[in-house]
C-alpha cells in the first residue's frame, strides 16, 4: 500500500512500503474491481474525481474511515460472522493464521512489516497453538475453532 489515510497520506514507516507477492485469487479480486470501478466511473460521469485509488466512494473519492468500517461490517455479516468486525482484525487473523499454519515467526514478522519479530509475538499471535507447545491439543477445550 502506497498510500494511508493518515494525515500526511503516506504509509506509517519507511519500512512500510514493500512489494508483497499476492495469491492469484487476490489478483482476480482486484481485477474484479478494477472493472467495477470502471463501470462506476462511466455511471459517475462529470461527478467522478480520479484519486488513482483501488477502492473509492461511488464518484472516486478515498474511503472516510467511519463508512469503511460500516461496509466491512456489512460484508462480515453477510458472511455469517458477524456484524462487529473492524478491518483492522484482517491483519491480526492474518498473522494467527500464518501462525496457526507453522509459518517461523520471522518470516510473520517480514510480511507484516514489523521491525522485529518481537512485535508479531507479543501482539499478534493470539492464537493459542501458537504460543503453547502442542497447543492445538488444547484448542477443543478452549473453543478456539
Amino acid at each position: 500500500m502506497w498510500r494511508s489515510a493518515r494525515a500526511h497520506g503516506d504509509t506509517k514507516t519507511n519500512r512500510s512500503r514493500r512489494a508483497l507477492k499476492l495469491p492469484e485469487i487476490a489478483v482476480e479480486a482486484l481485477r474484479g474491481q478494477r472493472e467495477r470501478q470502471a463501470r462506476e466511473r462511466a455511471g459517475a460521469g462529470e461527478l467522478w474525481q480520479e484519486h488513482g485509488l483501488v477502492f473509492t466512494t461511488s464518484v472516486g473519492t478515498g474511503y472516510e474511515s467511519h463508512n469503511l468500517r460500516r461496509d466491512f461490517r456489512r460484508v462480515t455479516a453477510a458472511a455469517g460472522l458477524g456484524a462487529r468486525w473492524v478491518p483492522k482484525e484482517l491483519r491480526t487473523s492474518f498473522v494467527s493464521m500464518m501462525s496457526y499454519q507453522g509459518v517461523p515467526v520471522e518470516e510473520i514478522a517480514r510480511l507484516a512489516g514489523h521491525a522485529s519479530s518481537r512485535t508479531t509475538e507479543v501482539i499478534y499471535r493470539a492464537h493459542p497453538s501458537a504460543r503453547i507447545p502442542g497447543g492445538s491439543a488444547y484448542q477443543a477445550d478452549t473453543g478456539w475453532a
